[in-house]
């Protein structure tokens, strides 16, 4: 293994290059004017498959974007991990509020990020943490050290909710046997305190339409007198929450998994302080279902929120008008055990329920995902942990997460595997948003983490037990490493908030 992370120190520069060179191209699915840079960029990263040691690297098309897939067979005896990620990106607007162009990246100096930070679209969501697979491989076959059998499956439509995908794995369901799927498109709790993510939360994606007079209207003329799509958008969806944070749908929460006081305790003990959460973001309080803390309201519980809202005149200067119509994209983050197409079903009935006669209403759903929970006592989630612990030098804490990678259901369902989420960002990348980011720290630690993943899940697959030093270096370490978790933990704490529910 000192061969592989030899070889990582010599290539850094060209590791770090290739990225960026990636990063140019503006890959972004959900808009049909960059289709031809998407496929560029799969072809991208079929070509750098090939070069990393990858065998029958195909591009494989859809009905949408292409989905590339290789591997590396080393022996059918030795256990086969497929990795997955994509590469297209979220489109990059508002473009005005990045401070450097979003496909011309640059680095940085970033708090949190002692190496700097790499700003581009993509870089954190999905390119730099997929890419980091593909470089580990690298390093794994330059130095002939490749323990287990390697696929891979990079798709990019993962922006626009993976339509594709789940035919395609279905049809390819030899191809893609595997033993455990591998995923970076997660954070970690700081470069301090890694972690590993055990949940994800699930989505139901909806847009709304309020209709009101066959034309826009005078409001002069007919205000006052005839319904205002805007107006009625905007009271239908302040009605949807209350005070109190919870949804008004409903049976909304009738299959919500309530998570026990035991399991919430031990979300809590993850560092975290509100004061920082709050300076960060440069908000005076936060809002959320009463009764949780942050760390629960954005993993454990499941959310309503206005993505955007649009109507009538919106150019320079006035123009008194009455809009024919209105328009909202809306997106529910799920919990176990609710399922998105009975999610959908209940707030499209709720929602034309609220509409008064002077409106139509339409809805419309778009994609969605069911939420999933990944085990921590399987040999994957162990290898996986103690990979992290062999660079961090520090045990990762299981966490759940906010976001909603659709995928790991449909993995399980088709491919009957489990997931192991292994992701190196932080929640500080703004991936999604303005000046995104990803630490050269980080893409650096996951190309070093990742052939140790494999090292260890091979040798425990066969049976072997690993000890990461002797039983007195164990004990040295454990103290260190408890004093230095514990000071963590004296700085950030989530008791502030909970005293303010």
């Amino acid at each position: 293994m000192g061969e592989i992370q030899n070889y990582i120190k010599k290539n850094r520069k060209k590791f770090l290059n290739e990225l960026l060179d990636l990063l140019r191209i503006p890959s972004v699915s959900a808009d049909p004017a960059f289709a031809g840079d998407v496929k560029k960029t799969a072809q991208s990263v079929a070509k750098s498959l090939k070069a990393a040691g990858c065998k029958n690297v195909i591009i494989n098309k859809t009905k949408g974007h292409p989905i590339v897939t290789g591997e590396l067979i080393v022996n059918k005896k030795l256990p086969t991990v497929l990795v997955y990620g994509h590469y297209d990106v979220q489109p990059a607007d508002p473009i005005e509020l990045w401070d450097n162009p979003p496909f011309e990246p640059v680095i940085k100096k970033v708090k949190g990020h002692k190496e700097g930070a790499i700003f581009a679209r993509g870089a954190c969501d999905d390119k730099g943490q997929m890419y980091m697979h593909v470089k580990a491989l690298e390093a794994m076959t330059k130095t002939k050290n490749v323990p287990c059998n390697i696929k891979f499956m990079i798709e990019g439509e993962e922006e626009v909710g993976s339509v594709n995908l789940e035919s395609f794995i279905r049809k390819n369901k030899k191809t893609l046997a595997c033993d455990v799927v591998l995923v970076s498109d997660t954070s970690i709790i700081s470069n301090e305190v890694p972690s590993i993510t055990t949940g994800l939360r699930g989505l139901s994606y909806v847009e709304v339409e309020v209709s009101g007079a066959n034309r826009d209207l005078h409001s002069g003329v007919y205000g006052g007198a005839v319904a205002n799509p805007l107006n009625v958008l905007a009271d239908m969806i302040s009605s949807l929450k209350g005070k109190n944070g919870k949804i008004r749908i409903p049976n909304f929460y009738d299959d919500v998994l309530e998570v026990s006081k035991k399991e919430r305790a031990a979300m809590n003990k993850a560092p975290f302080d509100i004061k920082e959460y709050k300076s960060e973001l440069k908000i005076n309080a936060t809002m959320g279902e009463k009764g949780y803390t942050v760390l629960e309201q954005t993993s454990i519980r499941p959310t309503l929120d206005v993505n955007g809202m649009w109507g009538g005149y919106i150019g320079e200067g006035a123009k008194t008008v009455l809009p024919a119509k209105a328009f909202a994209k809306i997106s529910m983050r799920l919990v176990p055990h609710q399922d998105p197409n009975k999610i959908t079903k209940l707030f499209s009935k709720h929602f034309n329920a609220l509409a008064p006669k002077g409106v139509r209403v339409k809805v419309t759903p778009h994609h969605g995902g069911e939420p999933a929970v990944t085990p921590t006592d399987t040999l994957e989630y162990k290898a996986a942990s103690l990979a992290m612990e062999k660079t961090y030098g520090l045990e990762p804490i299981p966490q759940r997460s906010g976001g909603s990678i659709p995928i790991v259901s449909l993995f399980e369902n088709i491919l009957k595997v489990k997931t192991v989420l292994l992701g190196f960002g932080l929640n500080t990348d703004d991936i999604h948003s303005p000046n995104e980011h990803f630490g050269v720290e980080n893409y650096f630690k996951g190309i070093s983490t990742i052939p140790y993943f494999y090292e260890y899940y091979a040798a425990l697959k066969s049976g072997k037990k690993i000890r990461l030093g002797s039983e007195k270096e164990t004990k040295s370490k454990t103290k260190k490493v408890q004093k230095k978790l514990n000071v963590a933990k004296s700085k950030l704490t989530t008791k502030p908030f909970v005293k303010k529910l």
